[in-house]
């Protein structure tokens, strides 16, 4: 009897357990903590607009004070020297020149440039200044031949479109005063699109 009473009441109890937890408190599972991913740093464009080039040049030029324009063309080369932002540079030009007033008397034929140049390295674009020596030679006033140095001064700014060419656009002024002793003052502008391979 004794025995039954014990199997009867075990019974009991593990047919009530389920009950007796099925009402208690819900533990709910951890969420999985998702790292925030980590801030990406974009460095900066920079050129590196150290070293040699050689290219070419078109454009057109005005006469300045003394009527004419026409167009020009030529070769350049030259080396900059990249220093982080500032660029610093020295150029040589050469163009063949049509510049001509309507009667022929003022025609210059050459014109030639050594200048240093002074940029600010953006990039992939460099814009800069530059000033230097000029030397011009055509007709004068009835002067064949005449030939003159004065001096200039531009603004121009290049792109580079890979590591090796670039393409850019200068706009200068020259002052030839008393062309060659001819009496005339020769201040053309000239606007030329340039192109260029660095080494």
């Amino acid at each position: 009897m004794k025995r039954i009473a014990v199997l009867a009441l075990g019974t009991a109890a593990v047919v009530a357990a389920p009950a007796a937890f099925a009402g208690g408190p819900v533990v709910a599972a951890p969420e999985p903590v998702v790292a925030a991913p980590a801030p990406v740093m974009i460095a900066p464009v920079s050129g590196d607009w150290n070293g040699a080039y050689f290219g070419a040049q078109l454009g057109y030029g005005d006469g300045g004070d003394v009527d004419g324009d026409g167009a020009l063309g030529g070769i350049h080369g030259g080396y900059r020297w990249d220093l982080g932002n500032t660029v610093l540079g020295v150029e040589g030009a050469y163009n063949n020149a049509d510049l001509s007033n309507d009667d022929d008397t003022i025609k210059l034929n050459d014109l030639a440039t050594i200048t240093g140049q002074v940029g600010y390295d953006l990039g992939r674009t460099l814009v800069y200044a530059s000033a230097g020596v000029a030397y011009g030679s055509g007709d004068f006033a009835g002067s064949d031949d005449a030939d003159d140095y004065g001096y200039t001064v531009g603004l121009g700014v290049d792109y580079a479109v890979n590591d090796n060419w670039t393409i850019g656009g200068e706009v200068a002024t020259y002052s030839f005063d008393d062309f060659d002793d001819t009496g005339v003052n020769y201040n053309p502008t000239t606007v030329q699109v340039k192109a260029a391979y660095r080494f």
